[in-house]
C-alpha cells in the first residue's frame, strides 16, 4: 500500500532510495539529516518509489556485495527516473597474490552510462595522489573506459566543462565538508541525474603508495571505512545531492 501513497508533504522525512538495509550507524545518521530510508532490491522497486520524489539512490554495500547485474538494473531505473546516483566504495592496496577484492573496474563499468554503444563511457577521477590515479586509470582503461583525472574538486568543474562525463569517481576525503564544487556543476548543468557519482575511502599506506605506481601492488574493493568523519562526509554529500 505504501508505494501507491502521493508524495509526501516536504516537511516529513525524505525518502531515500538504499540498498541494502543500512547498518545501525548509517541509519542513525540519515534519520538524524531528516531521510526515510526505504529499501529497494529490483528495478521494479526503484521504479515504484519514483511518484514519492526520492531524494537519490544510495548504494552503500557495507552489509554485504552486490552483484555488477545488480547494481547495472539499479542505476539504469535511477537514472531513467531522473534520481541521482551516489555509490560508496572502499579502496584497498595489496600484492596481487594477497588482493582478496574484486578490480575496481567491474564495479565502475557497471555505473557508468555511455553516450551509445559507438562511445565509451567517460569518467572523471578526482584523485590527488598521483599512484592511485594512475592504478584506477589503468584499470579502467584495460576495460574500454576513458578517464580524465583532476587533482581537486576545484579542477574538478573545469574538467567537467570539457569532457562532460558519463561518471564521477572520487575520494571521499576530498569532498570537504558540505561543499563539494563538481556536485553544483552537475546539477546546473543538467547532468545530476544521469551522472552517478562514486565515493571511496582508501584504506592505502602513502609510504606504499611507490610500490601502487612500480605494479608491485594492486588496488581492490575493500569495505569502506565506518568512522563519524566518513559517515558524516557521506550524509553532507547524500543532502547536498538532494537538494532540489
Amino acid at each position: 500500500m505504501d508505494d501507491e501513497l502521493p508524495p509526501e508533504p516536504l516537511d516529513n522525512p525524505r525518502r531515500l532510495l538504499v540498498w541494502p538495509a543500512p547498518d545501525v550507524t548509517t541509519q542513525q545518521a540519515l534519520s538524524d539529516r531528516g531521510y526515510r530510508p526505504v529499501i529497494v532490491n529490483s528495478r521494479e522497486e526503484v521504479d515504484a518509489q519514483i511518484a514519492a520524489f526520492p531524494a537519490a539512490l544510495f548504494v552503500d554495500p557495507l552489509t554485504g556485495p552486490i552483484t555488477r547485474t545488480a547494481l547495472q538494473s539499479l542505476r539504469t531505473a535511477a537514472v531513467a527516473a531522473e534520481v541521482p546516483v551516489l555509490v560508496t566504495a572502499g579502496l584497498g592496496q595489496a600484492t596481487r597474490e594477497a588482493a582478496y577484492g574484486a578490480d575496481p573496474a567491474v564495479l565502475l563499468k557497471a555505473l557508468a552510462p555511455r553516450d551509445s554503444e559507438q562511445h565509451p563511457p567517460r569518467v572523471l577521477l578526482i584523485e590527488e595522489h598521483e599512484e592511485i590515479a594512475l592504478a584506477l586509470t589503468a584499470t579502467l582503461e584495460r576495460r574500454g573506459m576513458q578517464v580524465a583525472r583532476a587533482e581537486s574538486d576545484a579542477d574538478a568543474v573545469t574538467l567537467a566543462a570539457q569532457m562532460r562525463p558519463n561518471l564521477v569517481v572520487m575520494d571521499l576525503m576530498q569532498v570537504r565538508r558540505r561543499r563539494a564544487g563538481i556536485i553544483d556543476w552537475l546539477r546546473a548543468n543538467g547532468q545530476l541525474n544521469r551522472t552517478p557519482l562514486v565515493v571511496y575511502t582508501a584504506a592505502v599506506d602513502e609510504t606504499e603508495l611507490p610500490r601502487l605506481a612500480a605494479g608491485e601492488t594492486v588496488l581492490f574493493l575493500a569495505e569502506r571505512s565506518t568512522s563519524g568523519e566518513v559517515q558524516g562526509r557521506i550524509v553532507d554529500l547524500l543532502a547536498k545531492i538532494g537538494t532540489n
